[in-house]
This record gives structure tokens, sequence and C-alpha cells, in this order.
């Protein structure tokens, strides 16, 4: 048996990983500023989230949603502690975005007996059923995901979002921050529009914050930098630090009843170990302070190269957009070892490095991003 090719590969295989860092097959050590797709938000192999993972599984790695998981009840908590004012929230538990995305959709749907979604341009919410249908991008819609079900708005089009809105309507959903799409920054008075308008014609505002949720704006949601806050939100990537794991958080007043949500593996008993390990991080070692700041430094330096067109982003979520971004990029991992992500269509360079990347590694980066584009 072979593997379905649908992956194209950087030129080589990671064979451990510390931190900031990895190093492959060949003992090359790389500054990891992509974490294998802002996956890696506390740094690879920190101690206290192995020792976690290790510890449970040593008692229970599995058991279903069919007997009580206290270790559920753990996470909730903690990760309402993080949120900064979504502590009244509930949370279901799966195991992807795509996942979390679907069942916010599903929910929406579910709670207000409508159909329609708006979603945005360049927007990317996931590749499965409903949620690939609310993705920018008819090369991944396949003929059974089309839908009329959804429709699309500009994005930060506060007009045009005005003439679709109306009592129809089940759902919003906008990201955080736009990643695939080249890390678009939603305006403040854009998600307040949202918000308000949810508010007016019985919608649910949900918040895709599976990439730039998790600490990486220097908030813990990157929406909480437009002073909103959403019915929905949907949650991965960071979460479990590279065991999958996703989630959505459920505001008060949308009630749960049995059957209307489910999941196989979601919040197994593995899975919450890791995302425990991650909050307690989080919070002992204050990576969202950590991200703000190494954030807002990059940036900072990033904008004073000339050859750069454009800057964008929260904290240590950032787009760098260029003419030569391709080459940019393959000069940084061969000359200079060096990992960093891309959005291709967008000419831009994106910047997702762990939480706890310190100004010296950022300095390291700014000095072989600088002789690489002059």
């Amino acid at each position: 048996m072979t593997l379905f090719d649908v992956y194209p590969l950087f030129p080589f295989e990671l064979t451990k990983a510390e931190g900031c860092y990895v190093w492959d097959e060949n003992g090359n050590k790389y500054l990891d500023l992509y974490g294998g797709h802002a996956v890696i938000s506390i740094g690879h192999t920190h101690p206290h989230y192995v020792k976690s993972i290790t510890d449970q599984l040593n008692k229970i790695g599995f058991y279903s949603n069919s007997v009580q998981i206290p270790i559920q009840k753990e996470l909730a908590q903690k990760l309402g502690a993080l949120t900064g004012g979504y502590e009244d929230y509930s949370l279901f538990l799966c195991n992807s975005g795509a996942e979390a995305n679907e069942n916010a959709l599903k929910l929406a749907s579910f709670h207000t007996g409508r159909k329609k979604i708006i979603a945005f341009s360049k927007s990317f919410h996931g590749r499965t059923s409903a949620v690939v249908a609310a993705t920018d991008d008819k090369s991944i819609i396949a003929p059974v995901n089309e839908t009329s079900n959804i429709i699309f708005v500009p994005f930060n089009d506060e007009a045009a979002l005005e003439v679709v809105m109306n009592d129809q309507i089940a759902g919003v959903i906008v990201e955080g921050l736009q990643g695939v799409g080249g890390v678009q920054v939603p305006t403040d008075s854009f998600l307040q529009k949202i918000r308000s308008l949810c508010d007016k014609f019985g919608a649910l505002m949900i918040m895709d914050e599976i990439q730039s949720g998790y600490g990486r704006s220097g908030k813990f949601f990157s929406h909480q930098h437009s002073n909103v806050k959403a019915d929905i939100i949907s949650m991965a990537k960071g979460m479990g630090n590279g065991f999958p794991i996703g989630g959505i958080i459920i505001a008060p007043h949308i009630e749960p009843k049995h059957g209307m949500l489910g999941t196989t593996f979601g919040g197994n008993h593995l899975a919450c170990a890791a995302a425990i390990a991650v909050c307690d991080i989080i919070k002992q070692e204050n990576l969202m302070h950590n991200a703000a700041e190494v954030g807002t430094y990059l940036m900072v330096e990033l904008k004073k190269i000339s050859a750069i067109k454009d800057v964008r982003g929260y904290g240590l979520m950032i787009g760098v957009e260029l003419d030569n971004y391709a080459d940019v990029r393959k000069k940084l991992m061969i000359d200079h070892k060096i990992l960093t992500g891309v959005s291709g269509k967008q000419n831009t360079i994106r910047l997702l490095p762990p939480l706890n990347i310190t100004k010296s590694e950022a300095d390291h980066f700014l000095k072989a991003f600088a002789e690489v584009v002059n």
C-alpha cells in the first residue's frame, strides 16, 4: 500500500524537537516559526506536557463518552479561567478544527431552526461537509459539498453584510484572524457590526479561533481585541500542542439536549490531559503576555524592511506580504534553517511560532530575513 499523495512536503524528515527548535534526520537544527501550522503553542516536548500525557496513559488512555470522564470538567474549568470573560459558557469537545466548526454550524441551525450561514471572502473553516462550503476556495469544494445555504460577503465590508442579513440567517462565521487568507485582520467595527446584526435578527455569532485562538494573538481569543463577545467559539490547533483535540464553547442561552451533538473520540482522557497541560503552561509561563510582547517587537522590526509590502496580524500570528515570498521562504529554510508558513494566494509568509519564543530567537529570524530579502 502507498500513501494517497495530497500533501506538498518539505524535503526532509523531523526526528527530534524541543522548545522552538526541530531537527531533521541529518542532525540539522531548524528554528520553527511554523509550529506545524500554528499547532505548537507551548513549545515542542515541554516536560510538563510530556509528563502529563505519560502519566495519564499509564492510568487509562481512552474510553468513550458513555461514562463519567472527570478530566473533561477539569479542562472546562481551567479553560474558562483563561478565557477572560467566557467562564459561564459550556464546552463541547471534539477532535479537530473542521469538526469544531461543523458542530458550531450545526448548533446554530438547531438553535435558530434556520439553514442559512454567512461567511466571508478569503475564509477558511475546514475541508469537510458544511465548513468547506463556507470556505472561499472552490478548488477544495467537491460537488457533494455544494449548497445554497452559504452566503459569501466581502471581508470587512459592513455595508454588504447589512444588505444580506435577515431573519433567515442561522449564524455568521468569521475568523478571529484569517489564516489561509493571508493573515487578514477584521476591523473592530466589522466584528461589532456582526455582533449587532446577529442580535437584531436572532442569529448566532460564531468566531472561528482555531488558528488565532489559545493565546496566539496576545489575548486568549483574537476577537477580544475588538471588545466583542461571540455566541459560539471554535478552537483546535494550539489547544493540544499537537495532540488531536478541538472544541467549541457555547453561550448559556443555547440549551443542550442529549444526542444533538456527539463524538466517539472527542474529550478522551489523553486528549484532555494534553489540553490541561497546555492551559497550565500558558498560565504558569505567562505565554499570552510573551506572545503580545515578542509579536509586537517582530511586527515593528519587520515594518522597517523596505522590501516588505505589508505586515499584518496580532501577537504571534503575523503575515508578511512580499512579491518574492516563495523564494524568501525557501532560502530561509535551506540557507538559514528557519521554517515558516505561507499563504500562497496572498503572496504572504505566515509566522506562527510557539508562544514561548524568545526575543533572541526573534532577532535570529529578523537578521536572517533581512539578509534574504536584501
